[in-house]
């Protein structure tokens, strides 16, 4: 499960290793909590414990990296 860096905060954003066949999306995880957002357009897919607060905020720091988490996936993907 490689993990994006430079994403700096309290959460993880990383991609399961089989996912490349899936449109590009990432998944955040924090503590028990995981959720995945899809990044074409950027919106909550799955969400395991987050409140709508927290995704809200999730989705914000998603849109901010948005070009590294792309570039992050095409790496991994390619």
């Amino acid at each position: 499960m490689p993990t994006i860096k430079n994403i700096q905060g309290q959460y993880r954003f990383f991609f399961y290793s089989f996912d490349c066949n899936e449109p590009k999306h990432v998944h955040v995880q924090r503590e028990n909590m995981v959720c995945k957002f899809w990044l074409e357009p950027v919106i909550v897919s799955r969400n395991s414990g987050f409140s709508p607060k927290e995704l809200n905020s999730i989705q914000k720091i998603i849109e901010e990296t948005h070009d590294n988490i792309k570039e992050a996936w095409d790496e991994h993907c390619s």
